[in-house]
C-alpha cells in the first residue's frame, strides 16, 4: 500500500510503498555524506524511490539530478515524488539497467554518482528472485562489481563516487574500487551503538585520484534504544 512520508527537510514528501521497499537509514546518511557542488551533475544509480536525489536537491547546489531505477514500479513511485515536490526541472528519474547506465547516459559524463546498492550477494539466504524487497538487498540484477565499473564509466576524471555498503564488504569494494581506476579517499564507519560492531560504512572515492585515505571519526546512531546521538539530531533532523 502507498503513503505519503514526511522526509523532515525543506517540507519534502516521499510516496513509498509498505509492500515493496522504503528507504532506511543507510540513504538518511548517505545522502549527507555525499557532497556535490554548484553547477555539478550527479546520478543516482539504483534510486529505488528517489529518496538520495530528493534529499540531496535539498542540502547541495548541484545543478541537476539524473536517478537510474530498473524496478518501473519504483521509478514512477519517484517520478511522481518528484512532481509532488515540484522538482521536475531538478530531478529526472530514468527506467534503465544501472549495469548499462555509460550507455544511457554516455561515458565522462557525470561529476558525482551516489549509490546505495544491493549489499548481499545473490546466494546469501533464501529469497524470491522477483522481489522488490530481494532486489533491493541482494545482488540479483546487479553485483558490486557492476556498480563500480559503471560508475567509474559515466564519472569525469576526478568525479567523485559515493556509496553505503556493509563493513564485512570493506575490502572487496576498495579491490574493485580500484581496479576500475577509483581511488577510495574518504571512509566512515556507522555503529548503531558504540559498545556494538558496526552495521554500515561510507566510502567516497575518486576516478584517477591518488592513493591515500582519510578515515573519519566513526558515526554512532543512538546513545540508547530508541534515543538518536546529539550528531544524528543535529545533521539529520531525526
Amino acid at each position: 500500500m502507498e503513503r505519503i512520508d514526511d522526509l523532515q527537510r525543506n517540507g519534502l514528501k516521499i510516496i513509498q510503498d509498505t509492500g515493496r521497499f522504503c528507504f532506511g537509514m543507510d540513504a538518511v546518511l548517505l545522502s549527507g555524506f555525499a557532497k556535490a557542488k554548484p553547477g555539478e551533475k550527479v546520478l543516482d544509480m539504483g534510486t529505488g524511490t528517489g529518496i538520495l536525489p530528493l534529499l540531496m536537491s535539498a542540502k547541495t547546489d548541484a545543478e541537476h539530478f539524473f536517478a537510474l531505477e530498473i524496478q518501473p514500479e519504483s521509478a514512477d513511485m519517484a517520478r511522481r515524488s518528484v512532481a509532488m515536490n515540484s522538482l521536475e526541472e531538478k530531478i529526472d528519474i530514468v527506467t534503465g539497467d544501472l549495469k548499462e547506465a555509460s550507455r544511457i547516459f554516455g561515458r565522462a559524463s557525470f561529476d558525482v554518482v551516489t549509490v546505495n546498492p544491493p549489499y548481499m550477494t545473490a546466494g546469501h539466504g533464501e529469497m524470491n528472485p522477483g522481489d522488490a524487497k530481494a532486489i533491493a538487498r541482494h545482488e540479483i540484477l546487479c553485483t558490486l562489481e557492476d556498480v563500480v565499473r559503471e560508475a567509474a564509466a559515466v564519472l569525469k576524471t576526478n568525479g567523485r563516487l559515493y556509496m553505503v555498503h556493509k563493513p564485512f564488504r570493506l575490502a572487496e569494494i576498495i579491490a574493485v574500487m580500484q581496479k576500475y581506476k577509483l581511488e577510495p579517499k574518504g571512509l566512515r564507519v556507522v555503529y548503531p551503538y558504540a559498545d556494538k560492531e558496526p552495521n554500515m560504512v561510507l566510502v567516497a572515492a575518486v576516478k584517477g585520484g591518488r592513493s591515500g585515505i582519510k578515515i573519519e571519526a566513526p558515526l554512532i546512531i543512538y546513545e540508547e534504544k530508541d534515543v538518536y546521538t546529539e550528531e544524528i539530531k543535529r545533521d539529520y533532523g531525526f
